[in-house]
């Protein structure tokens, strides 16, 4: 979305729609969307970090699957992928087209069936070591502030995410569950006459579902940087030295 309006405003040649006059303000892109789009940046990015989660795996031989629907797929593979476009080396990618409606609260069960089956297909060819999936539902619907649509959504993620655990579970497999922001579980915005439409500001829940961590306490004070760490420890591999998080995971 923001490349796609800022080529709206910038790009002397735009042709996905009729651009009837050109805008003339100075349009500046609060970080780079696009290496070829031709505006200024106020904020550029940092250096690439090296030996991130997916390079890492790569290098290990790691066979790894991402997948997500339209809202959410760049945060699967892009973005998770540090800003890098291309997949890196063991990574298979598989987009689920998101559903055409105006608002999510129209159909809050968005594409998570087709997302869980495809995740379940993937683990019966049993060619991966690891995915990355993601479930859109919490935070697109959540914007809608339709609170019986998020309860649908909630109920439908559940339902999904319960039959992928089950059948990690039934492989001997393992997984984190957890997010980057919190978005449907406040819906009310001091009354209910005010729907709640925006991310939250709390912490974020991290499940293992791993029956050896069972009743383990984690490390409190836990980020995000940390996830990778507690992941790789769980698959009983070394930390590389460019990570700075700690596993949440005692020893």
């Amino acid at each position: 979305r923001p490349r796609e309006i800022t080529r709206a405003f910038v790009d002397p040649d735009f042709k996905e729609f009729a651009r009837t006059t050109r805008a003339d303000v100075y349009f500046v892109c609060m970080t780079e969307y696009d290496a070829t789009i031709p505006a200024p940046v106020a904020f550029p990015k940092p250096t690439k970090m090296k030996n991130i989660l997916g390079v890492y795996w790569g290098a290990l031989g790691i066979k790894q699957f991402r997948c997500a629907e339209t809202e959410k797929y760049a945060h699967v593979t892009f973005f998770f992928n540090d800003y890098t476009e291309k997949p890196f080396k063991g990574e298979d990618r598989q987009i689920v087209p998101s559903p055409r409606v105006r608002t999510y609260d129209l159909k809050p069960e968005m594409s998570a069936y087709e997302v869980a089956s495809v995740v379940l297909d993937r683990l019966d060819s049993d060619k991966y070591d690891a995915m990355v999936v993601n479930f859109a539902n919490p935070d697109m619907v959540g914007h809608t502030g339709d609170l019986s649509a998020a309860i649908k959504a909630a109920e439908t993620v559940d339902q999904c995410v319960g039959k992928i655990l089950d059948k990690v579970k039934s492989m001997g497999g393992a997984a984190i569950v957890t997010a980057d922001h919190g978005n449907f579980e406040k819906m009310i915005d001091g009354s209910p006459e005010n729907p709640h439409t925006a991310h939250t500001v709390g912490d974020v829940p991290l499940v293992i579902f791993d029956d050896r961590y069972k009743g383990m306490k984690l490390r409190d004070g836990g980020t995000l940087a940390d996830i990778a760490p507690t992941l790789l420890q769980m698959m009983g591999l070394r930390q590389p030295p460019e990570m700075t998080g700690r596993s949440l995971l005692p020893g």
